[in-house]
């Protein structure tokens, strides 16, 4: 777990990195980043340099140049390494979202039903996603657990989109594992 507190600005800024970082897995523009967290891109070199200093990102010099999230980063915004990890299908107005995987599902007043909401934590950009829309998270890879929700809100700083549960779907015998 990390010791280093940043802002919510710092946050935001080093997440959008890491989103844009995954989709092109090479050196991200500041003025990408900017347009995405809708700063001034000098406010993000000024925000970049306090991110180097905490050893969070690298610049990459030359026209091709830019900014790279480093493993602290990643240990800073407590992702963890999703090399390996099976792919959660997120899908929006029910169209499949490429580069974005889920992370994690919390769920939260399960003992209410008409009041149940998920968190879902993704790994990708969350732009496109606005209030009302549906959400269709899974089957996840054990339980086979699909959500299927709309969408109440969202957390760019913490990369999470928050639904209303419509409906969930599970096999209802046992488990293959």
């Amino acid at each position: 777990m990390s010791s280093i507190e940043l802002t919510p600005s710092q946050k935001n800024i080093l997440q959008e990195l890491v989103n844009l970082y995954r989709e092109s897995e090479s050196a991200v523009k500041g003025e990408d980043i900017a347009e995405k967290v809708d700063r001034n891109p000098g406010t993000i070199r000024n925000q970049m340099q306090s991110l180097k200093a905490l050893q969070l990102v690298e610049g990459v010099p030359g026209p091709k140049g830019g900014y790279k999230p480093t493993a602290n980063a990643y240990d800073a915004l407590q992702i963890q390494d999703m090399e390996q990890a099976a792919e959660v299908p997120l899908r929006h107005n029910g169209e499949l979202v490429e580069h974005s995987n889920v992370e994690e599902i919390d769920l939260t007043s399960v003992h209410h039903p008409e009041e149940c909401r998920a968190e879902i934590q993704l790994q990708g950009t969350m732009s496109q996603f606005h209030e009302g829309d549906s959400v269709t998270v899974g089957p996840t890879p054990l339980s086979k657990l699909q959500i299927i929700g709309t969408l109440e809100g969202k957390d760019d700083t913490n990369n999470k989109l928050i639904l209303a549960i419509d409906d969930m779907r599970a096999p209802a015998g046992e488990p293959e594992h």
